[in-house]
């Protein structure tokens, strides 16, 4: 990802056809530590909220300005200003869209209430117990997020017993 960056001036560009930044939110539940997740419309997976940088540079804020247009919560407290997890995923072709790489910076958010909206960009949205997340995927980042938050939880909860 680095490499991508200091390679590519424009990589915070959709149009940079190689690939882009794009910046995404693991939002947790307001009380019990589930996550939001999406239902891709475009790509038929579940998935955690996030979209392009449309050259934003900062891409906390844009994984909060995606995470409210695509759950119509507004407000998130953020959990942790460091990068949460990073991932590099292929993005299959579509229409007029060659196939392009989605350099994912990732950021933990929690949402101040559990209700949502649907947006045009997904089939659904649900509050998902990390504990069932390997029976709504095989995506091996969104395994792996599951896990870093559950020993975040894990150490906090034996932080304050």
């Amino acid at each position: 990802m680095l490499e991508f960056v200091h390679r590519q001036p424009a990589c915070f560009e959709r149009s940079t056809e190689e690939g882009h930044l794009t910046g995404s939110a693991w939002i947790v539940h307001p009380a019990d530590g589930r996550v939001l997740l999406t239902h891709h419309r475009k790509l038929n997976k579940w998935l955690q909220l996030g979209g392009h940088a449309d050259g934003v540079e900062d891409l906390l804020q844009v994984a909060v300005t995606e995470a409210r247009e695509e759950s119509g919560i507004l407000q998130f407290v953020v959990l942790e200003h460091d990068i949460f997890d990073i991932d590099i995923h292929m993005i299959p072709a579509r229409k007029n869209e060659p196939e392009h790489f989605h350099f994912d910076v990732r950021y933990l958010l929690r949402a101040v209430t559990e209700a949502y909206t649907v947006s045009d960009e997904s089939h659904d949205l649900a509050w998902i117990d990390t504990s069932m997340m390997s029976t709504l995927t095989t995506e091996s980042s969104m395994i792996r997020m599951a896990v870093k938050w559950d020993g975040i939880r894990k150490r906090s909860t034996s932080m304050h017993p």
